[in-house]
């Protein structure tokens, strides 16, 4: 299916503006960082340090939805056809110059691009359909599990504190 025009440029910015899409592959849903080159989003990862993307492969297509930067809902969702990108290619080289400039708290800067060439996936996402609509149902999805997440009751005197502070300020 080719996308219209206007199809295309709402896709490309919002994209673009966005600084996480949501990408839906056969594992569960990931917020991932992008960058917008020439015509697709392109995601970096599944290496040491970087972001994981499960159940995104070479040829296999994945749902994308892009919230907006500012209140945070959803502008639109795209269906991408999922495409890795050959290490020290063209088109490999033109991504990993904008990706780096977006790349925040690398470890090792000097080093990053030869890193990633070693040990990351680089995927070029590209638009095949949108849909403006929105859906019929939530689309949340539960938490990953992780040690982090810990429910305790609260302790018995953090009632007394909160309110002895609130007294106080406004005094």
């Amino acid at each position: 299916m080719t996308l219209s025009a206007l199809d295309l440029a709402l896709v490309e910015e919002a994209t673009k503006k966005s600084g996480l899409i949501w990408v839906r592959g056969d594992g569960a849903d990931r917020a991932l960082w992008h960058a917008w080159v020439e015509g697709a989003a392109h995601v970096l990862g599944d290496g040491p340090g970087e972001q994981p993307f499960p159940g995104l492969a070479d040829g296999a297509t994945a749902e994308v939805t892009v919230r907006s930067k500012d209140k945070g809902g959803r502008l639109v969702a795209w269906t991408a056809t999922v495409r890795e990108l050959a290490p020290r290619g063209e088109e490999w080289a033109a991504a990993v110059a904008e990706l780096k400039g977006k790349r925040l708290n690398a470890p090792d800067s000097e080093e990053m691009t030869e890193r990633w060439a070693r040990e990351c996936r680089l995927l070029r996402l590209e638009p095949e359909s949108v849909r403006t609509e929105l859906p019929a149902g939530s689309l949340a999805a539960a938490p990953p599990p992780s040690p982090a997440i810990t429910r305790r009751p609260i302790p018995a005197h953090l009632p007394k504190l909160l309110l002895k502070r609130k007294k106080s300020a406004s005094r």
